[in-house]
């Protein structure tokens, strides 16, 4: 059972590009280094003396800044290759990681947060393209899960490793360490991947003119889809943490270990998951639809009952949701981006409507507490992931009228 269950796992990272692993890695290394985000707040009000309302508007600057970079990402894809677009991203901010440190006053912060996430995320859709490009069609969703794997890792190891550094050299060691680490990813993207190397199979799919994403009614059903995903399950960041505390009085260390929960179980079964539900008998909508629910039925379980047990629950809703919509998600657009010969505008849109959702969660879902309540909170990120399940259906519908028209 145990041999089987292991030959099953590793069977799932199989067939993978070498480009796409070293790909993984090179995003494993930024993600890694990126350390200063988690600790951003704290760096603004106990390093510089912030108000919280100074941090808030520092955070819309990040928002707004991560929206811009993912749209200008996406044009420039389109016209210089993601290959230029990612290591240039990788090494300029690396430079302005480093930088960061000497900018003391509150407009300098909000300038500089938002030009160095203008950069930073020019990166994430030339990423996608790159894995689209890599790797073979049919290994497309694997592969975007692959680098999920690899930004999950990141963002577990990165906290602890920058708290480490914040002990013993201050916020200071932690700017220089999260500019040579994006540097020293930008050396290693150079050194082990070419432009050459990349298979024209994205290109081969849909030759001729480009198509728009902003006259695409079905790209847009599914983006709308999938902003009412993003905005319930970033609440996981925010709000979540806050009623584990004030409702059900669990400390610090124990909602630490809850959240760990969902990384350990990505960590262990996202890619078989993801590598058997791949296959052509199961219907992409279908999955999406079932996987919407789980994150539905992960809020509306917290209002069922007081036992602190239904938290357990709720996270492994949410975490089963998680690895079957994300990767799936990314599918869709990646093959509707190839669909339409316009990998950088389609892609750019993608990562954009997630940047959205996070500019507009996390505030939204503190004021509904504020004035409504947790009961009520939950109960409204369940209908808004109900009604994603209707527009998911819609877009099933609207995919085969386009297909039939064809």
């Amino acid at each position: 059972m145990v041999a089987r269950a292991l030959r099953s796992y590793q069977n799932s990272f199989r067939g993978l590009s070498v480009q796409v692993w070293w790909l993984a890695f090179i995003t494993l290394i930024n993600r890694a280094g990126t350390m200063v985000i988690p600790f951003l707040s704290l760096y603004l009000t106990e390093d510089l003396g912030f108000t919280l309302s100074h941090v808030g508007w520092i955070m819309t600057a990040f928002g707004v800044g991560s929206v811009c970079g993912a749209w200008l990402g996406g044009k420039l894809t389109n016209k210089f290759g993601f290959y230029q677009v990612m290591y240039l991203s990788l090494i300029v901010s690396g430079f302005l990681f480093v930088g960061l440190q000497y900018i003391k006053t509150f407009e300098g912060i909000c300038v500089a947060i938002f030009i160095l996430m203008v950069v930073a995320d020019t990166f994430r859709p030339a990423l996608f393209v790159a894995v689209a490009a890599y790797c073979k069609p049919q290994n497309r969703t694997r592969s975007v899960t692959l680098i999920r794997l690899a930004i999950n890792l990141g963002f577990s190891f990165g906290p602890a490793i920058g708290g480490a550094i914040i002990l013993a050299t201050g916020y200071s060691g932690l700017f220089w360490v999260d500019g040579v680490t994006c540097g020293a990813a930008g050396l290693l993207f150079l050194r082990v991947l070419r432009p050459k190397k990349a298979g024209n199979a994205v290109a081969d799919e849909a030759p001729g003119e480009k198509g728009s994403p902003y006259k695409d009614k079905v790209y847009g059903v599914f983006l709308l889809a999938m902003f009412l995903i993003g905005f319930a399950f970033l609440q996981y960041f925010s709000t979540i943490p806050l009623y584990y505390s004030e409702v059900h009085r669990l400390s610090e260390d124990q909602i630490g270990y809850l959240m760990a929960l969902n990384g350990f179980l990505i960590f262990l079964i996202e890619m078989p998951l993801v590598g058997y539900f791949e296959q052509d008998r199961f219907s992409l909508y279908r999955i999406l639809a079932v996987s919407t629910l789980l994150f539905a039925l992960s809020f509306a379980i917290l209002n069922v009952s007081g036992w602190v047990g239904v938290l357990t629950i709720g996270m492994l809703l949410m975490s089963v949701g998680e690895m079957l919509n994300f990767p799936f998600l990314n599918s869709f657009a990646m093959n509707r981006a190839a669909q339409f010969n316009n990998q950088g505008d389609y892609m750019a849109l993608f990562t954009m409507t997630f940047s959205v959702a996070h500019i507009f969660a996390h505030n939204s879902g503190m004021q509904l507490i504020h004035w409504l309540g947790y009961e009520a909170t939950w109960y409204i990120m369940t209908g808004m992931l109900l009604l994603a399940i209707l527009l998911l259906i819609y877009l099933r519908n609207l995919v085969k009228k386009e297909k039939a028209a064809a």
